[in-house]
């Protein structure tokens, strides 16, 4: 049996393992017991079992254990803050996207780090940043409102206000 240290959601959980290649998404899901990374596709093509580590978006279907060791997770679970929803997760809600949702954690990590990386994308930007996460239910039209609207909401949350200016 081996030990593993992983930190996910700002929660460190030590996890011991027979076998470390056992993919991150089984030890999320049968051993922290999240619900958001989903089991899509196993290939990591599919999306529905995205996480963000180090600011990049993961699939860990594919991804062992192992390779993640002392890594900081986060999951669909940790977006929110303070019980205060990010706005892409706002977004979501607002544009009506989820249609059967078994997507959504991989649409909404996406999301999230496409808008980390550029605050204000282009149609075709978001079109290409979201192109390796799938929907069956084809909510790409919602799924691109959403994305524009977090992206409208930040920028909002970025600007100074007019009583900070004038203050």
């Amino acid at each position: 049996m081996s030990l593993f240290t992983i930190t996910v959601n700002g929660t460190r959980h030590d996890i011991e393992l027979a076998d470390p290649t056992t993919p991150l998404l089984y030890v999320l899901r049968n051993d922290v017991g999240l619900e958001g990374p989903k089991f899509g596709c196993g290939l990591g093509q599919c999306g529905a079992c995205t996480v963000i580590i180090k600011g990049e978006t993961v699939r860990s279907c594919v991804r062992p254990i192992s390779t993640v060791q002392n890594a900081e997770i986060t999951t669909l679970e940790g977006l929110a803050q303070n019980g205060k929803l990010l706005p892409v997760q706002q977004a979501w809600i607002d544009e009506q996207v989820p249609q059967c949702g078994y997507c959504q954690n991989g649409q909404m990590l996406t999301a999230k780090v496409l808008l980390d990386k550029n605050p204000n994308p282009t149609d075709a930007q978001i079109r290409q940043g979201m192109a390796t996460t799938l929907c069956r239910c084809m909510t790409y039209y919602r799924i691109q409102s959403a994305i524009k609207r977090a992206a409208s909401a930040l920028r909002a949350d970025a600007a100074p206000s007019q009583d900070k200016v004038n203050a």
